[in-house]
């Protein structure tokens, strides 16, 4: 039997969508791969937050709590964008682990459910263990630390 599943939404051809987006790629290679973008980020969005934190007047005279926090506010950004980037590729791990596939054929929302064949499931399989968990586990390394850093981050404000 063919595979009635339009080919863009086949999960293993959604896994190489993300493979192939600027975005999606920070972390499927290391971790160094996601956390350069992420900083980036975060060193972009610094000085707006820097400017913002510098309308407090208790702030304006205190330098360093400025500083702090305005660096604590922009560790916002890379979070968001790791958390777009976790339900991307955890939305695709749901797909490939799973027996079935749901899919649309018209776009008119007349959603359709196909099991997968033995093969594709057993080939899905191992896409989502040996590519897609590795990726899992550096977002979630990622996230770890963005959140530790803020919260250093918002210690080290409070205590000064």
């Amino acid at each position: 039997m063919p595979c009635p599943v339009p080919p863009e939404q086949r999960p293993l051809r959604e896994y190489e969508q993300l493979l192939e987006s600027w975005f999606f790629v920070w972390p499927a290679h290391t971790l160094g791969g996601l956390l350069r973008p992420l900083a980036t980020s975060w060193l972009l969005l610094l000085p707006l937050t820097v400017l913002v934190a510098s309308g407090s007047w208790v702030m304006r005279h205190h330098p360093v709590q400025l500083v702090l926090a305005g660096m604590v506010a922009a560790v916002a950004l890379p979070i968001l964008l790791l958390v777009r980037q976790w339900l991307g590729w955890n939305y695709v791990h749901r797909r490939l682990i799973s027996e079935r596939v749901e899919y649309e054929e018209s776009g008119w929302y007349d959603g359709q459910v196909w099991e997968k064949p033995l093969p594709w499931r057993q080939q899905d399989l191992l896409v989502a263990q040996h590519q897609v968990q590795p990726v899992l586990r550096r977002l979630q390394q990622g996230a770890a630390l963005a959140l530790i850093l803020a919260l250093v981050g918002a210690s080290l404000c409070q205590a000064l």
